[in-house]
């Protein structure tokens, strides 16, 4: 083992380099054993890993059935994604909100100085009020309540691979898309604010994806066409979708990165 670690620092001249080591037939010696153990601990789950992990092929062909043979469920995922970003629309072009409140607490808190008695049924308590506080002082608080519970749920659940949350998130952003750039598909809808609909659950799948996949949306090895997204976003009328191109701007986590291209960075300017 000596002569080992030496060739390995090359602390000994190319001739002591030739020795037999026997990968075969090794056995640990009692100055060994300690060690090995220690460490034989960790290659017992070694192989399994690497079956799993060659025998895994992906789970986009079952995603994409999964979605189209159980649309209702598809679609109430959509709902909520539609339901996440119309709220921090409004909540972001609505001040008055978070300043009325904020005066509603200041008067509270001056009533109860002076002991004069609230409406019990009406008042918010204390701990209501600070979580109420934190959650309106975010820019975007219901996108980043669910950003945080998809990545909780990701880091709790790791015997379920990423890739079956972030292929799920990448095939619905794609569906969205080809759905609004397809004359074929896109005169199927019979109300126009299916489209409002579509670009929303489209961005929020597009936030979603950046907060969880390791690399996130704008990487060149990202499974969603950001190039083709923020397209189809722009093809729209500036009015309709301002928000929801700002809402990448702001509330994605990798757009600045440097492994996103210039392309995409101009195109978001």
């Amino acid at each position: 083992m000596g002569n080992l670690i030496k060739v390995l620092t090359r602390d000994i001249d190319h001739n002591a380099a030739h020795f037999f080591l026997d990968f075969e037939n090794a056995q640990p010696t009692e100055s060994e054993k300690e060690i090995y153990n220690q460490v034989n601990v960790v290659l017992k789950d070694a192989e399994g890993i690497l079956e799993d992990l060659q025998s895994y092929r992906g789970a986009g062909h079952e995603i994409r059935e999964h979605l189209e043979r159980e649309q209702a469920l598809a679609k109430q995922f959509a709902e909520i994604l539609h339901f996440t970003l119309r709220f921090d629309e409004l909540k972001m072009t609505n001040p008055a909100i978070q300043n009325d409140f904020s005066y509603y607490r200041r008067t509270l808190s001056r009533m109860r100085i002076n002991n004069v008695p609230a409406e019990g049924e009406n008042e918010v308590n204390n701990e209501l009020a600070n979580r109420m506080s934190l959650f309106y002082a975010e820019a975007t608080p219901m996108l980043k309540t669910l950003s945080d519970a998809t990545t909780k749920f990701v880091s709790e659940n790791k015997n379920l691979p990423i890739e079956n949350t972030t292929d799920c998130l990448s095939t619905m952003a794609s569906v969205c898309r080809v759905m609004l750039e397809t004359p074929e598909y896109r005169s199927r809808f019979t109300n126009e604010e299916t489209v409002s609909f579509c670009l929303r659950v489209m961005v929020g799948v597009i936030i979603l994806y950046d907060h969880v996949h390791p690399v996130g949306a704008f990487a060149k090895t990202s499974k969603i066409d950001m190039k083709g997204c923020i397209k189809v976003l722009k093809d729209q009328p500036p009015n309709s979708v301002e928000g929801l191109l700002n809402a990448l701007r702001y509330t994605t986590k990798h757009l600045n990165d440097e492994t996103t291209s210039k392309q995409i960075k101009s195109m978001l300017q």
